[in-house]
Order: C-alpha cells, then structure tokens, then sequence
C-alpha cells in the first residue's frame, strides 16, 4: 500500500495534486511520501515485536536526508556501505549506536571515522578486511565490534546484477572460511566477536531462499559456540521485494513469522536490513511528455526524465509502472517512454498503452528506491528536484541542480 492514488480524475501524493506539484517544482521531478515510508517502517518493526531486534533501513535505496530523518526519528537503525552514507545518518539525526557497516572494500579512513563515532557493528566481507579493521582499532586504542557476512551460497532467483549470496558473487565469505576466520578473529586485540550477517540480494519474492540461507547460517553458529564463540546477534539481511507489475512479494509480517520460528530460544538479538521494501513504494518521478514521434515501426513519447535520472530500466531492464498525472479520454497509443539523452538505451518504459499528448505529464511509479541515487549528470543534465509530502504540505528536501552546480570545482588551463 501506498499514499498516490487517483482521486476525482488525477493522482494525488497524500493530500496533494502532483499536477500542481509540477506546476510549482517543474520536471522532472521525484516526490516522497512520508506517510508511506512511516507505514513500511512500521510494517517491519511491528512484525519483529516480541523478540529483541532492530530494523537498519538501507541507505543505499534512498538516502536523502529528509527520508532518513523521517525513519531516525522511528526509532530506525541504518544500514551502510560508505563513510559518507555514515555521514548523512548523522546529518540526519540518526543513532550511531544503531548502525551497521556493510561493504567490501571499507577504506581504512572510513573503517576510523565509524569506529569514533561508536556503530554498532562492521559487517566484515573479508579476511583482508578483519585484518585491516583490528588493526585500525588497535591505532585507536579501542575494539572493533564485528560480524562476519556470510555468503550461505542460497540462489535468491533475482536478477544477476542483485543476486549476493552465490560462491560466484564477491560478497561475504562461504561458511568454511567463516568458521577459521571467527576463530582468528576471537584472538584479536583489536576486534570484538558480536554477530553473523547474511545477505542473499534484492527484489525477493519468496520467504524459501532466505530460510534457507538462515538455517546455513544457524547451524554455523552452533558449531561455533560449540568451540566456545558465542554470538550476541544475527543479522538476517534485508532484500524483501516490491510490486512493479504484478509481482507477489512476501508481507513483512510472514517473514518475520517464519524466521522468529527458526530463532526461538536462541536468546539472539534479531536485525533485518529493509531498503527497497520500505523506500521502493514510498516515491515517484514525475516527467512531462516533450513530444511524440510516430515511426514507421515504433511510436515515441519522448520525456523530460531520462536514465540519468531513472537508471534502473537501462541497467537491470526493469519495469516500472507508468501512468498518466490526469487521466485523458483519447485514443490509445502504444509508446516507447524515452528520454532526450543521446543513446539508444535511453528508456523509461517500452511499449506502454497510452492516451497521451504534447505536454501531460505522467508519473513512474515505485521509483522511491534506486531513483535518484543512481542519477548521474551524464549530458550535463541537472539531476531531478526531490520533493517530500506530508499531509498537505510539499517540502524541497533538495533542490534542483544548476549548471553551476554541475560545473563547481571544474577549472580551464591557464
């Protein structure tokens, strides 16, 4: 569930016309809705009651500042991959103590500036990593809390480019290694044994994979208190998928249902690291309509947006849902949606039925996660306004680029 819906002839974000949002904003731009980021979040953290957790949103799916704002203020832990998402949790007025590094190639300056600002925990994806990791915290005369990723070799039957639980993909370490490496690291001055984290990929739809890789992931922990290594936590990853079509994707409360039955009486804290699935529904971009172009073959609406706004129809070849802002009577076309950059691959949506003309404007649905974060400004193009609504009020959580903007830091020879 989300909160644009069409009502008397136009789509509405929350309380507000997104027609006069473009009126006021221009195009293209992406629009938030805070209520549906509060529903999701507390889909998730209302399914997990009864067992001691924390739900670590993925900064990777969307991390403007105002988005994490909304989830810090939940009560939200995060979940990172880069110094600088570090930074905008903290900008954001998030809990450093509920954070969680993930990421293969943690820079040494990244690693100190975590360890400062205390996090909860480093997920480590390598052996190189936890030697580096000790001995960063050793310079600083601290422990580095860790878990070790886990790759539990689990097919999640995703898309190649965000499948991460295979021997072939280069997260995590496979189970054997695991074990060899929890032992080294238990004999560490500079790292502190806490958890075990596993992450299989993205856009799941089914609870069997991550079942799977958990109970992988269980029978390691056994055999490690076994040895006397006894872990405080488990991370059980996030990647839980959103409807773009007609896909089926899990509740959050039957996944949580099914691994609380996995995990009963094991006396270990639960975290889950949710982005898309919070996020994914949460926004949309809006763009206008340029021009249409009949081909002899093929007919184009040709829009304000582009794939350095919208990459993921380019990259992963995904389908998002189009749909017009103000619904018109006319005649059916269908459209190749595409954007004014100079390349073929340069699509929003193929072969889209639509009554449209020179100047409506239409909105992509589910564009809230792998939106703007992915935008680039591939053609010198600006990236895209974002627009967060609450209730009745729309406020710029960032505003357009300018060309300036584009060009600061650039310089000509002498």
């Amino acid at each position: 569930m989300d909160h644009f819906e069409l009502r008397d002839g136009a789509l509405y974000a929350e309380n507000v016309a997104v027609a006069e949002i473009a009126r006021q904003h221009g195009t293209p731009c992406f629009v938030y809705s805070r209520a549906t980021l509060e529903r999701h979040y507390r889909a998730f953290d209302e399914a997990l009651s009864g067992v001691d957790h924390q739900v670590c949103y993925a900064v990777k799916a969307n991390s403007n500042l105002a988005v994490l704002d909304v989830l810090a203020r939940l009560g939200a832990g995060f979940d990172i991959v880069s110094g600088g998402e570090l930074e905008r949790v903290l900008r954001a007025g998030g809990d450093a103590g509920k954070v969680v590094f993930s990421g293969v190639g943690k820079t040494a300056d990244e690693m100190r500036t975590a360890l400062q600002a205390g996090i909860f925990c480093f997920n480590v994806e390598s052996a190189f990593e936890l030697e580096q990791l000790d001995a960063v915290a050793r310079s600083l005369g601290t422990r580095a809390p860790i878990a070790l990723r886990v790759n539990p070799d689990v097919d999640a039957g995703t898309h190649p480019y965000i499948s991460t639980g295979l021997k072939n993909n280069k997260f995590g370490v496979d189970i054997a290694t695991a074990e060899r490496l929890y032992a080294q690291a238990a004999g560490m001055d500079g790292i502190e044994v806490a958890g075990v984290a596993s992450h299989i990929g993205s856009q799941l739809l089914e609870i069997r994979p991550l079942l799977d890789a958990l109970d992988r992931v269980l029978a390691l922990v056994e055999r490690l208190a076994a040895r006397g290594i006894v872990l405080r936590h488990i991370d059980c990853g996030g990647g839980l998928g959103v409807r773009y079509k007609d896909e089926r994707p899990p509740e959050p409360r039957d996944w949580a249902s099914a691994i609380k039955a996995k995990l009963a009486g094991r006396g270990l804290r639960v975290l889950t690291e949710p982005g898309r699935a919070i996020a994914g529904n949460a926004g949309i971009l809006v763009t206008r309509v340029l021009g249409i172009k009949h081909g002899e073959e093929k007919s184009f609406a040709i829009v304000d947006a582009a794939m350095n706004d919208l990459l993921r129809p380019t990259l992963y070849q995904a389908w998002m849902d189009i749909v017009p802002v103000q619904p018109r009577d006319g005649k059916v076309h269908r459209y190749d949606v595409v954007g004014p950059v100079c390349e073929s691959g340069d699509w929003i949506g193929r072969e889209r039925d639509l009554a449209i003309d020179a100047g409506d404007l239409l909105a992509v649905r589910t564009a809230g996660a792998y939106g703007f974060v992915m935008a680039s400004n591939y053609n010198t193009r600006a990236r895209a306004a974002e627009l967060m609504v609450d209730g009745d009020r729309v406020h710029v959580v960032r505003a357009r680029e300018t060309l300036d903007d584009l060009m600061r830091g650039e310089a000509r020879l002498p």
